[in-house]
């Protein structure tokens, strides 16, 4: 179904977006969006360096999940 849309179906379709929510909302949603990916990568970034730093002193990690009061019967 979304195979035939082309450049022409594509553009009607930006156009129908930018006439309802307005420039703006769209800017402000977009930046959003961006804020969301940056802190992405750096969280993936420091996982990365707390794994490379523990493989290095040589020390285990303990990845056993907290329990709560809510998980005791």
């Amino acid at each position: 179904m979304l195979n035939n849309i082309g450049l022409p179906g594509l553009l009607l379709i930006a156009v129908v977006v930018l006439v309802l929510f307005g420039r703006g909302k769209i800017s402000s949603l977009m930046g959003e969006v961006g804020k969301g990916i940056t802190a992405f990568k750096k969280g993936v970034d420091d996982g990365g360096k707390d794994d490379d730093a523990a493989l290095a002193d040589g020390t285990p990690r303990d990845v056993t999940p907290e329990t709560t009061e809510k998980d005791k019967v």
